[in-house]
């Protein structure tokens, strides 16, 4: 049996992400086809491109590690995910949609957040320089999109549903 040290459960916690990031990538054009506002369907259109990039450079930290890039079911954000389509089932034609489904992204980016967080600092103190800087990257992007989220929400989206 494979000793349970940090190195495992960083592949395990990557795994987690990976396929994450796939549910994520298939559930953002659901989404951005269910928005009513222009800004905020392409603000999930913009971060649907961006998912495809943070998906590659997870594979370039699996090849780094000498692993196949396979996922391990993420029953948390599948769980995040599964909210958002409720959102979008009961609040269809209703002006809560949008704000529905921007604060469903948002839980989506801060789940990420915490993981992208934790994976840096796990690489980090297993000296994965080249994982600490593509793990960077991606956290980088998933903070700029939740602050635009939070800034589309404040600026439009709450007010035009209120």
């Amino acid at each position: 049996m494979p000793e349970k040290d940090l190195s495992a459960l960083f592949l395990d916690t990557l795994k987690d992400i990976y396929y994450a990031e796939k549910q994520i990538y298939k559930a953002l054009p659901q989404m951005a086809k269910a928005a009513s506002s222009d800004k905020l369907r392409a603000a999930f259109e913009k971060h649907h491109e961006e998912t495809e990039g943070q998906i590659d450079r997870l594979e370039k930290i699996f090849e780094l590690l000498g692993k196949p890039a396979r996922g391990k079911k993420c029953d948390a954000i599948e769980g995040i995910i599964d909210e958002g389509k409720e959102i979008m089932d009961e609040y269809a034609d209703t002006p809560a949609l949008d704000p529905g489904l921007l604060a469903a992204a948002q839980a989506v980016e801060h789940y990420e957040i915490s993981r992208y967080g934790t994976l840096k600092a796990w690489a980090s103190k297993l000296s994965m320089n080249d994982a600490v800087k593509l793990l960077d990257q991606t956290l980088a992007e998933e903070k700029k999109t939740d602050d635009a989220l939070t800034k589309l929400a404040v600026a439009a989206i709450n007010a035009e549903a209120a």
